[in-house]
């Protein structure tokens, strides 16, 4: 492995030079940034879809919450508070009546000092009436509007732009239809979280623009119209939108989350039904829905028609016409090359259902039913670890959770009934001992034959199907100062899955102690051990064994606020993978981040300067970005290299923010990057981007 010395003196010369600054802290990006790394670092994916979630952290800071006034929905949409905590405060409330300033929060049963701060930039207390109900005109007169225009692309030519002869490329699917621009447009007027009216619309790179495929322009349009507030009739979504239910075991659109370093956080936060304003070209529904209750009761029904990609496969039926089915469903939403072309918008998808629910402070369950349909059949080749797959073109669910918090204690849980007949649940369970120890616990049980399109429940494989699994969590605040956070979750899969041809289990482990002696230095220390069993990489034409793949990281991460402008973090992990039948691998990242922020000048700054060395692709280190508002990049380091970027937004005419960023690969012993039409020759990986908001 080789890093070199004097790289690595540069950037520990930032780092503890640094601590010697006075400074005051600002709270919002750091604690916006910190919980979208949290959540995203385990997803293990370079480009992620997270709006929904930094929009309302942004929402919320600029419209902090009234502490008098919430019934806990709002709080939820933070994900920074506990079940128990939320419902401590009304309770509190309730008992003592409201608060006078916001420092009694202190006094709320399991809100300790470090939660408090931690929050506190999202929250007010007053007795200033918000308005739950709002009519349609006041929306109009008193809404924001913005549009967002983006650019992004990669610099360097990669393969599947090159010039070919056209019987070249009329043959090949190595090439691409468009140019390697990325084009993104959107336009949405909103009043607080009661009205959203928008349209979307984006071309990712490799597809054509105003020809071929996309003679309309871009390659995916999005629209929404979103009303929320009225009395009885309480929601109300056209066009694009989300739906989130209990656990997300039976359905939950966008984007969920599992395992973090936020241990006791491990129930969802259903929203319910929510605009859509994103990217992702599969994950959301598209037709209308409608929310009504009357007290604690609410029933939502919804419909959704959409196409989506897949790959149709032609056979004979019983009378030898040809009949078409569906063999995958394709994710990426990519169409750059005649094949994705030809899945584009393939398969027609139909979704219909009900749900009925009821909330009170403490108590909340509904049940689900919830019918999918297609029309072309599934029928996926037969191999043994699929076998069990869904297959035929009607599904239909049916599923009840809850949730219910007695004194100290939140247990939760959700189950379906698939339309296999299989039964799936889960079960958990968060108990506060006092503000210093929490613990968590989940357990689920996804049969090998239970089958949903949209499930994000609680889970380690890449679907909510055959797995079993146990997870403990605990949260110990040592002192003001210390903070101990440490899981361990026991999975099994019943039967085989890809590249695993045997039934098999795993573990994983986190423990993470983090210091934080002031508001403006904190520093983490983490270990992560993961143990999944893999088909073993020796072949002999029969049977192939499966072993055991072991991968631990340690992460040392420090974050300073330096001077009143400039924050600085640095990090360095270190990764080993072992398994029997390969030599293991290492790897070792190291980075430096320089952020400046000046108090009254228009431009913020972001920079990195990172170094990594890694035995190959099993041992990459995935480390998260600062970026432009809405832009989520979590870059895979693999090889020997240096990673850095320059991220600049310039705010002007109060109506105004511009965002620049630049970023570089650069490689150590490679002639080529990548693969496929994705080729890069040389050594050099650079990409730029600029985006433009104008408020209105």
């Amino acid at each position: 492995m080789i890093i070199y010395y004097r790289h690595i003196i540069f950037i520990l010369l930032f780092s503890f030079l640094s601590f010697y600054a006075n400074a005051q802290f600002e709270q919002k990006n750091e604690i916006i940034q910190q919980r979208i790394e949290y959540l995203a670092e385990n997803l293990e994916s370079e480009n992620v879809v997270l709006e929904q979630i930094t929009e309302e952290l942004h929402f919320y800071f600029d419209n902090p919450i009234n502490l008098n006034k919430t019934e806990g929905e709002d709080l939820r949409a933070l994900g920074l508070l506990t079940e128990v905590q939320i419902v401590s405060l009304i309770n509190h409330r309730k008992k003592f009546g409201k608060l006078i300033s916001i420092y009694e929060v202190q006094a709320v049963p399991y809100w300790d000092l470090l939660t408090i701060e931690m929050i506190l930039p999202f929250i007010r207390v007053d007795d200033k009436f918000d308005q739950l109900h709002v009519s349609l005109k006041e929306m109009l007169k008193f809404g924001k509007g913005e549009v967002l225009l983006r650019y992004q692309r990669n610099i360097e030519q990669k393969k599947g732009y090159e010039d070919v002869p056209d019987s070249v490329f009329e043959n090949s699917n190595s090439y691409y239809h468009g140019n390697p621009d990325r084009y993104y447009m959107r336009t949405r007027f909103t009043y607080r979280n009661n009205f959203s009216i928008g349209v979307t619309m984006e071309k990712d790179p490799g597809e054509s623009f105003f020809r071929d495929s996309n003679p309309y322009g871009f390659d995916f349009y999005s629209a929404h119209a979103f009303y929320q507030g009225g009395k009885y009739l309480r929601t109300i979504a056209l066009g694009d939108y989300q739906l989130q239910i209990g656990q997300g075991v039976n359905f939950w659109s966008g984007y969920a989350f599992n395992k973090t370093a936020d241990v006791v956080n491990i129930k969802k936060n259903a929203r319910g039904l929510r605009p859509y304003a994103s990217v992702d070209e599969t994950r959301f529904l598209r037709g209308a829905a409608v929310e009504a209750g009357v007290g604690k009761f609410s029933v939502t029904a919804f419909a959704s028609v959409k196409k989506v990609d897949a790959t149709l496969q032609e056979t004979l039926d019983t009378l030898n016409q040809e009949e078409q089915f569906a063999s995958a469903i394709n994710m990426t939403g990519l169409h750059r090359t005649h094949s994705e072309i030809a899945r584009k918008n393939a398969l027609q998808e139909r979704i219909f259902g009900g749900y009925v629910q009821y909330k009170s402070t403490s108590f909340t369950s509904g049940i689900a039913v919830i019918h999918h349909s297609y029309n072309s059949s599934f029928e996926r080749p037969l191999q043994p670890y699929n076998q069990f797959d869904f297959r035929g073109k009607n599904l239909l669910n049916i599923s009840a959770d809850y949730s219910y918090v007695i004194k100290n204690t939140n247990v939760f849980g959700e189950i379906v009934r698939s339309g296999s007949g299989a039964i799936g649940f889960l079960q958990g369970a968060m108990i506060a001992l006092d503000t210093r120890v929490a613990l968590s616990a989940l357990y689920r049980h996804y049969p090998k034959d239970f089958h949903t399109f949209y499930s994000q429940g609680f889970r380690e494989g890449s679907r909510s199907q055959n797995e079993s699994g146990m997870f403990l969590g605990l949260s110990w605040r040592l002192s003001g100062k210390w903070l101990l956070n440490s899981y361990i979750d026991f999975f099994k899969f019943p039967w085989l899955r890809f590249q695993v041809d045997a039934p098999s289990t795993g573990s994983e482990f986190l423990t993470q102690i983090t210091f934080k002696p002031s508001r403006h230095f904190e520093v983490y220390a983490r270990f992560r051990e993961q143990n999944r069993m893999r088909n073993s990489r020796f072949e002999d034409g029969t049977i192939t064994e499966i072993e055991n793949v072991k991968q631990r990281n340690y992460r040392l991460n420090l974050s300073f606020r330096a001077s009143e402008f400039i924050t600085l973090k640095s990090r360095i992990e270190y990764v080993t993978v072992t398994r029997p039948s390969s030599p293991g691998q290492k790897g070792v990242l190291l980075y430096q981040d320089i952020v400046y922020k000046p108090k009254n000048f228009p431009v913020d700054i972001s920079l990195r300067y990172a170094l990594f060395d890694t035995d190959g692709y099993d041992s990459r280190i995935y480390a998260f970005e600062n970026n432009m508002l809405n832009v989520f990049y979590i870059p895979a380091h693999s090889g020997t290299g240096m990673r850095a970027y320059a991220l600049l937004r310039w705010t002007f005419a109060r109506r105004f923010d511009l965002w620049i960023k630049y970023g570089i690969f650069l490689y150590e012993n490679v002639k080529a990057i990548g693969s496929a039409g994705e080729t890069i020759t040389g050594n050099r990986k650079s990409d730029i981007g600029v985006q433009l908001r104008i408020k209105f």
